[in-house]
């Protein structure tokens, strides 16, 4: 398919988003640039990666209003109706809808096509590094959440990890080990990412203490 189909394709999706917060369309934009990043120099097909990139947020906003249980599972569904409409080549059109169904790493499903594989770690590679810092204290904002709560300990799952903005980076984003990645390319990007992350939560706690 050529680069018409898929910028028909973008703007014919955009109004599923929310227009701002960590999950509007620029989250999908940068897991798409992300994908063709990581599929540079692969032999995988590049219709399926770019369709299901575009695609996998699809029903975000749907689960975040409490719709549908499982935005992966019901963006695939959404995925194979607007693709089929589009005239997308039918014999691709599942392995597109298999990669948006296990493109939640959260979840432990392991993926089992390169270019599931491929646009797993891409979505994973957005919650790790600068712009997950901004997408996490947006989010906090949104959610009345504080920035720091000093008196609840880090280390253990006590029901309190929500409790504040950066109790929450240790609770999910420090899970994202750069060994949790699918491919080489996306381990590389990932501990630069997860270091720079360590790095700021180090200097953030100096700071709060005022000893930096």
């Amino acid at each position: 398919m050529d680069n018409e189909f898929f910028e028909k394709l973008k703007q014919s999706i955009q109004h599923n988003y929310e227009s701002g917060g960590s999950h509007a369309f620029d989250h999908t934009q940068r897991v798409y640039n992300l994908a063709l990043k990581l599929a540079k120099g692969e032999n995988v097909d590049l219709d399926i990666i770019r369709a299901s990139a575009l695609l996998h947020d699809v029903a975000r906003e749907k689960e975040d209003k409490k719709e549908i249980e499982c935005h992966a599972e019901h963006g695939a569904e959404m995925a194979e109706k607007i693709l089929r409409k589009m005239n997308f080549p039918e014999e691709k059109i599942e392995k597109v809808c298999y990669a948006i169904r296990v493109h939640r790493h959260s979840k432990g499903i392991i993926a089992e096509t390169k270019e599931a594989q491929i646009v797993q770690d891409a979505d994973r590679l957005d919650a790790l590094g600068a712009i997950t810092i901004a997408r996490m204290f947006s989010t906090g904002g949104k959610l009345g959440r504080p920035i720091f709560d000093s008196n609840i300990p880090f280390g253990k799952d006590n029901g309190l990890h929500n409790s504040s903005v950066i109790h929450s980076f240790y609770k999910r984003i420090l899970t994202i080990t750069p060994d949790t990645f699918n491919t080489g390319k996306a381990k590389d990007i990932a501990e630069r990412r997860y270091a720079f992350v360590e790095k700021y939560l180090k200097q953030f706690l100096l700071e709060w203490e005022g000893k930096a």
